[in-house]
């Protein structure tokens, strides 16, 4: 009779064990639940890329740094290029030159 009563028991247990697991997996499964999933995974990556981008970008500068260090090239020490040199032909008060009328409508 114990032996009888023991597996009935265990039987019942197995049996509100296995349907609570299946009610908790059709409840994972419905579509407002794996949108949900889905939604946090995507905000979960976003934030995984804008730290790896901030990452980058800390590591850019301070590369940056290190090479313009190693070049000799502080924002202290910047110098301005020369002014850009006209062509001395350019100059010449004595040339000139024609100019040309794309006017369809002149008189030739």
């Amino acid at each position: 009779m114990f032996r009888r009563t023991f597996w009935f028991t265990a039987g019942a247990a197995a049996g509100v064990w296995a349907t609570t697991k299946v009610n908790r997996k059709l409840k994972q499964l419905t579509p407002e639940s794996l949108a949900a999933r889905t939604a946090d995974k995507a905000i979960e990556a976003g934030h995984k890329l804008k730290d790896f981008a901030l990452d980058v970008k800390a590591g850019m500068v301070q590369r940056e740094s290190e090479l313009n260090d190693a070049l000799g090239l502080n924002a202290s020490n910047v110098h301005e290029l020369p002014a850009q040199r006209r062509l001395a032909a350019l100059d010449h008060p004595k040339q000139q030159y024609k100019t040309i009328s794309y006017n369809r409508n002149e008189d030739h």
